[in-house]
């Protein structure tokens, strides 16, 4: 991502300087600068595999297209989506395709300059367990999590289920819902009942409500290609 002002106002501090009077003053893209920096210091970096990721090369071309022009038309009104807290939900068997697609998303609000943060769901629970550890409070994480515009969680459910589990996951997508802040989760669990069991029927009720449900059914395409 660009750190160059989105208006162009500024050199992409945020920040604007008046020559005629020497003084600087807060430029418009000023917020979402601000908040890009909050971010960095959560896991806001888009991944190496998937940085180079388009919706014009495989293996997005490969994935099913009716979901995949699905994701583009979310992508074309990234600001109103985020500004809407609407998010996506990709559900599906291994390899096919909701972490690309779902990095399209985040890369999306990240090149728009807003504020991302991603995770796998098993690695943010061990960064909240690791703050506790160190007896720290995690108040201030969740409340970092809650102000992000996107927050990205891949692999819900892939977690091993226990009431800690559970409560963390809650209270991540419960103040995202409250704050009305877009959420983007892939998982590998289709069956709504098994789901509610794995991550609770609270959990799921606000995600569904929170975001578009986008089901991706076929072969892995990892294997494929692999085989290939």
């Amino acid at each position: 991502m660009s750190d160059r002002c989105p208006y162009d106002l500024c050199d992409g501090s945020g920040l604007r300087y008046d020559a005629a009077t020497n003084t600087s003053y807060d430029c418009r893209c000023r917020p979402q600068v601000v908040a890009r920096r909050r971010a960095r210091s959560l896991s806001a970096v888009i991944p190496r595999r998937y940085r180079d990721v388009s919706f014009d090369r495989p293996p997005v071309t490969e994935i099913e297209p009716r979901i995949v022009a699905e994701v583009r038309r979310f992508v074309a009104r990234i600001d109103d989506h985020l500004d809407d807290g609407h998010g996506l939900w990709f559900l599906g068997p291994t390899g096919t395709g909701k972490t690309t697609l779902a990095m399209l998303v985040s890369k999306a609000a990240y090149d728009a300059g807003r504020s991302v943060a991603i995770y796998s769901l098993p690695r943010l629970l061990n960064e909240i367990r690791d703050m506790h550890r160190a007896e720290r409070s995690h108040i201030e994480l969740l409340d970092r999590l809650t102000r992000v515009d996107l927050l990205h969680i891949d692999d819900v459910g892939a977690e091993r289920t226990t009431d800690w589990v559970l409560e963390e996951l809650y209270s991540i997508v419960n103040a995202r819902y409250e704050d009305r802040r877009s959420i983007v989760i892939t998982t590998n669990i289709l069956d709504r009942d098994a789901l509610c069991e794995q991550i609770t029927e609270r959990t799921v009720s606000r995600l569904t409500e929170m975001c578009d449900e986008l089901p991706l059914i076929g072969p892995d395409h990892r294997l494929e290609r692999h085989i290939a």
